[in-house]
């Protein structure tokens, strides 16, 4: 897909002068276009290429030592041992493990491919549906690339482009990412208890005393890079003390130990995992390149503010669609990139503040992968479930459907993004989005404490997208009617027979 697009991109600079309308170009000549992809800062050898060499490398090496030295099996023996016995299990299981493998990985496919194999057909087995499953591993894997410390490298390169420290971008990108998962684990939650689906037998699950006195040093690593960066050393360096960390941790038990050749497997699997991130931003540049030389992306800039009538919501409307479609196929970096010179623009055109337009971006951007018609994480998933790839990912797109709302939250409201902070607003605005998504799940599902009707359904729907919201007002109202509601349906479980459900 993004070789095609590049191709297209490299075309439209030779024959931009046959292009209709506003998109029409006065065409370059071949020497122009390859001295401008060549030569210049703005081409293959521009900033995402750069960053892909020094931080993004990095991390990709810490994630492949950590998983060698069986970071991979203790982060899934964890959530084993702490959702694997409640209802529903295997799927929250599924929640915890991908979004903290998904985080290091910097790849939703690569993610749904390597714990959904594991997750999947647990899911199947307690009586997920196998389209449900593959959209819970690919919605949980999806999740990663916003979760910080890492995002998918995505992080580090929005730090290049805004000129802001790494920890402000990690720091804004914590609300979004709780409030995404939170969403996540309610609808696994209430689908096992509207279905009556149990955990996993005791038998079958790891002591938690017993992964962390087997694993538990393993966290140490990720603890290090945390704190280092925290101690303001550049991502590069912190990268590469975890990185020694991990060898040095490793080494404090036998199971965990890692030997040369485990090493040089490590760095091997590392430098693999790059070149697919580096050939990435490579290609990237002649898109990069080709807005910068034909000023394309200020025209799509442009456009979007006019056609909106200055509108800011319209204007979102279509920066998300446009987003979508951009990010369909592309991995995470790539994405970010093509987006951010293509769209956000746009955003900041419209005076949003720039960390939250480039946020809306590559928060949408990655959303790709669960959205239909190209959704790779989805249909990733139900390769391995064996089930529909297109209801795999409707049903992934449902169970994230308060995700898509959230980035136009923090966008009015950058309080979200820890940005302007009024304590007590950001503590109600958190407080009445974390019951908006939770409500919202329970809505889509029909359940709550009990089946609900049509109408109930309709009324809790329509207060949990208000809770939703970046006015304080609103908030303080959504979260009284919410709370309301739910000690209504808690009350009414057992007084309604036919719409109770059994524990």
């Amino acid at each position: 897909m993004l070789p095609c697009l590049s191709i297209i991109f490299l075309a439209y600079c030779y024959f931009g002068n046959y292009v209709p309308g506003i998109f029409q170009i006065r065409g370059y000549s071949l020497s122009r276009i390859i001295q401008h992809m060549y030569l210049t800062p703005e081409g293959i050898f521009g900033l995402a290429l750069g960053v892909s060499a020094t931080f993004v490398i990095v991390f990709i090496i810490f994630g492949a030592f950590l998983s060698h030295s069986g970071g991979a099996r203790f982060f899934n023996e964890l959530a084993l041992a702490v959702a694997g016995g409640r209802p529903g299990g295997p799927a929250k299981v599924a929640v915890v493990a991908s979004g903290l493998l998904g985080t290091i990985s910097g790849s939703s496919v690569a993610n749904v491919a390597t714990t959904g194999a594991f997750t999947i057909p647990l899911m199947k087995r307690v009586g997920y549906q196998p389209y449900y499953a593959g959209a819970v591993e690919a919605c949980a894997s999806t999740g990663g690339q916003l979760m910080p410390p890492i995002m998918g490298a995505g992080a580090f390169i929005m730090s290049e482009f805004l000129g802001i420290p790494y920890l402000t971008i990690a720091g804004a990108a914590v609300i979004p990412a709780f409030l995404y998962y939170a969403a996540i684990f309610t609808n696994v939650h209430i689908r096992a208890r509207k279905k009556g689906l149990q955990g996993l037998p005791k038998e079958q699950l790891p002591a938690l005393k017993e992964v962390m006195r087997a694993d538990g040093h393993l966290v140490i690593p990720v603890i290090v890079i945390i704190a280092t960066l925290l101690m303001k050393y550049t991502p590069l360096r912190a990268g590469f003390i975890g990185v020694i960390s991990v060898i040095v941790v490793s080494s404090l038990k036998k199971n965990t130990r890692m030997s040369f050749a485990t090493i040089f497997k490590a760095l091997e699997d590392g430098a693999r995992g790059a070149l697919g991130v580096a050939m990435a931003c490579a290609l990237v540049g002649f898109i990069v390149g080709t807005s910068s030389l034909t000023s394309l992306g200020l025209t799509i800039s442009n456009n979007i503010i006019e056609i909106a009538g200055g509108n800011l919501l319209l204007t979102l409307v279509m920066a998300m669609c446009a987003c979508i479609i951009l990010g369909m196929g592309l991995p995470t970096t790539a994405n970010y990139i093509v987006c951010s010179t293509i769209i956000a623009p746009a955003l900041i055109g419209m005076s949003v503040l720039p960390l939250a337009a480039h946020l809306f971006v590559f928060y949408f951007g990655i959303m790709a992968d669960i959205t239909p018609p190209v959704c790779l994480a989805a249909f990733t998933g139900a390769g391995i479930a064996g089930a529909s790839p297109s209801k795999t990912g409707f049903t992934a797109t449902r169970i994230a459907i308060a995700s898509f709302m959230l980035p136009y939250c923090f966008v009015y409201n950058p309080m979200l993004l820890l940005q302007r902070v009024v304590y007590w607003e950001l503590a109600i605005l958190v407080i009445s989005a974390f019951l908006g998504v939770m409500m919202l799940a329970g809505a889509l599902e029909g359940w709550i404490f009990r089946d609900l009707r049509v109408a109930e359904r309709a009324v809790i729907g329509a207060a949990a997208v208000a809770a939703i919201h970046h006015d304080i007002t609103v908030s303080v109202c959504s979260i009284v009617v919410l709370l309301a509601l739910s000690f209504y349906f808690y009350r009414t479980r057992c007084k309604a027979p036919s719409l109770c459900r059994t524990e």
